[in-house]
This record gives C-alpha cells, structure tokens and sequence, in this order.
C-alpha cells in the first residue's frame, strides 16, 4: 500500500459507550495532526505526526514517546518518518536532535517501533544514531562527580517545572536559565547544572536499549554499556532515592534538589526496574492522585499556588504521564490504580470532546496552567494546547497495553489483560503487528488469562515475531 495512503485503523468495539467514543475521538485527533514535513532525513515532504493541533513540528521527545505508545501498529509509515524526522547529520555522524536533555529517549521510541514493525534497516540506522548520540551527551552532559547526567525533567521545557532558584522571570523557557546566571552554569555542556529523576531514568534504559538493538543484528553487545547502566542504577539509588519519605527525589542539585514528586520520574523509575519490589510498593502507596488523575509535579510551587492556581509543569494533569503510570502500576500488580486513571482519561476525553494537552488536577477542566511570560494581569496565565498528539496516542497506550495487555519482545508479544467492572468485552481489528494482521476479542474481568486461543485453537497467550496473516485472538479472564 502506498504511504501517502492511510492503512486500515483498528475498529474498537466495547461494551462501553463512554471508551469507544473516546477512542474515536483519540484517532481523530491523530489522523488531524498527520502533515507532510520535510526535516531530518527525510529527503522530501513525507507524512509525519506533528506534536498536536498548535504545533507545526514533531519534537523529538513527542515522536518517540508517540511511536512508543504504539503508532508503529496504526500507522508504520508515518512512525518511521517522524522518527526520521528529528534526526540529524552533523558531518559524518548521525546524531539526535531537538532539546538536548531528554533527546535520548528517541532510542525508545526507536527500539518500539522496531519490536512493532521487525524493519532490521531501520535499527541499524537506530543503532548508529544512539550510539552517536550516547557518546555526545556522555561528553557534554555528564557529571562524572555524581554519576548523573545533567538536565532538565523530560518534558519540563518551561520554568512552572521548577524551583523559584530555576526561574529567572520574564521568560518561560528553562533554556534561558544560563544566560542569566553565567556564573551558576556547569562548566560544560549547556551549563544547566540540574539532575533530574526521569531524565536520568530515561538514560539508564537507553544504555540497555542500545545493546538490545545491537544483539537483535546479531552484533557483539557493549560491555561498557552493561557497565554504565549498573552504576547508573546505582547512583540514582544514591541520590534520589528517599528512604525518608519512601519516594523519589524530582531534582539533585548543588542547592539542595527537591523532594517534589515527579510523576514521570516514578512512572519510568519502576517501568524499568530502578525500584525493587519495595521501593515500587511504597511509590505506588505514596504517590499523590489528584481528583482529575495523576500530577506531573507535586506539590505546585508557591509562587502558582500563592495566585490561586498550579504551575504549567508543576501540579496540574498531562495525561501522557497518566498513561506511563497506569502502566507502571499495572506491572507492579495495582490494577486498581490503572483503572482509576483509564476512566479519569477516558472522561477528560469524553467531556471535551478532544484529547486536551493539560487538565486542572481538581476539576478536570482544560487547563493550561501558570507560568512566566504567560497572559493575563499577572503576566501568568498559559492556554492548554489542543488535540495534543501524545495525549491521543497515550489513550492508545491504556488501550492496547493496558486493556488488552499486548507485551512486546523481539521473540514476539506476550498478552497480559486488564478488563474491569463495565468494560468486560473489547475487540480490536485489524490491528498490524510486522507480518500479520490481528483481529484482538477480550471477554471477561480481571487480569488472570482462563482460555486462549489463535484462530479457534487453544495455545499458550504468546503469539511469534515470525507470524503471519490474519490472527484471531479471543482472550477469556476472569
């Protein structure tokens, strides 16, 4: 099929009015943020998923977290050139691009959609990318004192993510931090002397995602990567985690950090397996839920709540982070926490009609929060962008990784389903995973798998990276 021609999107069919419009409503918001654009490698303008409806770009961080929440299995071809999209030669080398602290989570991105797609060029390309990329922001970005890299929270581009000490007024971007404060600024690399929890989570499993890609291509892992991973863990153990409080830390810096909870930092802590089994049990236990689901940042700083309202990074509800942490929880056993956040989702979505970028963490509304060189009498106030893509794919993700339990490996994909009270009957078709075409039926509630079966014959809940053709999957729980 040609690419510029859309494949066939999965139908879902529940027995719950409220999810299937909101799915709906979550491809519609995709499908209206799918452009042509001409940047990285693409050689021409080639249809890429720009971040949402007010942007008219990518971004490195939204496509590989989009490619990560499964857009390889919708739309192949428009996952692969978003990726491509945000790359870059500099000389002979092929680097990442974009903002440079959380740029590495592109290696996730990448190794998703290979797992989705099996296209061995592409990971070859992948491969050389992030050990490019690995190397240049070792160089530049790390701190060899604490072994920790350098940096900003993924996504907390703006200073609302931040301390007071982070902002420096009059102007939204963390970017702008060094140049007002030449004499604070690290003494290499960019010079923001931050370390932040899930910026260095994110470079602890891109050290394990590079040696992955390089055994799938039947190439030598890198013991050295093995070795940085480890100590990585480590050192993370070291100083953000806090026995104290039974948390993790937000920030380590000179000035004292933060012990704010960063709800992607605890999110990715335990997705990857930073947490033992009891750290992610008191995570799980202590984390703040607002009413309207998880807060990217808690608690809001003062200089917000002292105006009435919550920071743009800081206290309010980013729904993409709601999807990462439903499913952490749903790795450490807490189905309860994944089906309050899936139904918040699916509500915010459904009260809307549009998959929103920020909600109020009380009311639920669309909120774009508090943050400097905004609008308004106090120059604060910021506007929630809309249809935002990494909102709609995150709904995916509660979907088809939640719901429906699809495991990926590069042997093939496990099924670990989660049906709860009112959604006890899901189907999913066509959804494409490389060389087949699944047709997905979930019956039942809970998440212990009673009866599976691949085209009416019962078989263990795994289906081969190798398969192909149309595959009927009819899962019973209970």
């Amino acid at each position: 099929m040609p690419e510029n021609e859309p494949l066939p999107y999965p139908s879902l069919h529940t027995d719950d009015p409220s999810v299937n419009r909101a799915y709906r409503i979550a491809l519609g918001d995709l499908l209206g943020n799918v452009q042509p654009f001409q940047e990285g490698l693409l050689e021409e303008p080639r249809p890429v998923l720009l971040a949402g409806l007010d942007y008219d770009t990518p971004w490195t961080r939204d496509a590989a977290i989009n490619v990560w929440n499964g857009l390889g299995l919708i739309w192949p071809g428009v996952a692969r050139n978003t990726l491509l999209s945000v790359l870059e030669r500099k000389g002979d080398r092929l680097l990442i691009g974009g903002q440079y602290w959380d740029a590495i989570i592109w290696s996730l991105g990448a190794w998703t959609y290979y797992l989705h797609t099996g296209e061995r060029d592409f990971l070859a390309l992948a491969l050389q990318a992030v050990r490019n990329s690995l190397e240049r922001f070792e160089a530049e970005e790390f701190d060899a004192d604490l072994g920790l890299f350098r940096g900003p929270a993924v996504y907390g581009d703006g200073v609302a993510a931040y301390p007071q000490r982070y902002s420096p007024g009059g102007t939204s971007s963390i970017l702008d931090w060094v140049q007002f404060n030449p004499q604070r600024k690290a003494d290499r690399g960019y010079g923001i002397p931050m370390m932040s929890l899930s910026t260095n989570c994110v470079y602890y499993q891109a050290y394990r995602t590079v040696n992955w890609m390089a055994e799938e291509l039947s190439l030598s892992p890198v013991f050295a990567y093995e070795q940085r991973a480890a100590a990585l863990c480590e050192n993370i153990q070291k100083h953000f985690w806090n026995p104290a409080l039974g948390t993790f830390r937000y920030l380590v810096d000179a000035e004292g950090g933060s012990d704010h909870q960063e709800g992607l930092g605890h999110s990715f802590a335990l997705l990857f397996g930073l947490a033992d089994a009891q750290q992610a049990r008191s995570v799980l236990d202590k984390q703040f839920i607002a009413p309207a689901g998880i807060p990217c940042v808690w608690p809001s700083y003062e200089r917000y709540l002292q105006k009435g309202g919550y920071g743009r990074h800081s206290g309010t509800v980013w729904p993409f982070i709601s999807a990462f942490w439903g499913a952490a929880a749903l790795q450490h056993g807490r189905s309860d926490l994944f089906e309050r956040e899936f139904k918040l989702f699916s509500g915010h979505i459904n009260r809307h009609g549009q998959c929103a970028e920020i909600y109020h963490p009380l009311s639920g509304e669309v909120y774009g929060g508090l943050q400097e060189a905004g609008q308004g009498a106090d120059g604060l106030e910021w506007a929630s962008c809309s249809r935002q893509s990494w909102t709609a794919s995150a709904y995916l993700r509660m979907l088809l990784f939640g719901v429906a339990g699809l495991r990926f490996s590069s042997a093939g994909v496990e099924f670990q389903p989660c049906l709860m009270d009112g959604l006890e009957k899901v189907q999913i078709n066509p959804l494409r995973y490389r060389s087949s075409l699944l047709d997905l039926t979930l019956i039942g509630r809970g998440t212990q798998i009673r009866r599976f079966s691949v085209n009416g014959v019962s078989a263990e809940p795994f289906l081969p990276a190798d398969v192909w053709g149309e595959q009927r999957v009819v899962i019973e729980v209970g």
